[in-house]
């Protein structure tokens, strides 16, 4: 006898829910005057990263692995050097995150099991002190 696991993705609901966490993230992050710094270090069309963004949520989520089917590993770390990311950049992309997910995700329960690592990943993306002037 086997149990079903039911993954993070199909707690929260899946692609309807992740689609909307992810637009509701960008669009907080274009609208909201105090993530003007991390909207600056994206490129001025945000369609572009809304979708790679989804594609890995979606994957880390406990969804199917769009990201990596068509990207490759993520190496997000690497792949973010070309933005300057510091305190005030990863905690505006925080606030959009916390926001966006506190209006898609219905369960406290769930956006804390996501809020943790979540947080944990946006600080091992800085790569600019406070006071340095390049990564």
């Amino acid at each position: 006898m086997t149990e079903k696991v039911t993954t993070l993705y199909e707690a929260i609901g899946g692609d309807p829910v992740v689609r909307a966490l992810t637009h509701r993230f960008y669009e907080l992050m274009d609208r909201l005057p105090e993530a003007r710094n991390v909207r600056a270090v994206h490129p001025p069309s945000l369609e572009g990263s809304e979708e790679k963004f989804y594609e890995y949520m979606t994957g880390y989520l406990g969804g199917p692995p769009l990201y990596t089917d068509k990207r490759g590993h993520p190496r997000l770390r690497s792949r973010h050097f070309v933005a300057e990311i510091g305190p005030v950049e990863r905690d505006e992309w925080l606030l959009c995150f916390r926001r966006a997910m506190d209006e898609t995700i219905s369960s406290q329960v769930l956006r804390d099991l996501i809020w943790a690592p979540v947080e944990r990943l946006a600080y091992h993306m800085q790569n600019k002190a406070p006071d340095d002037k390049a990564p």
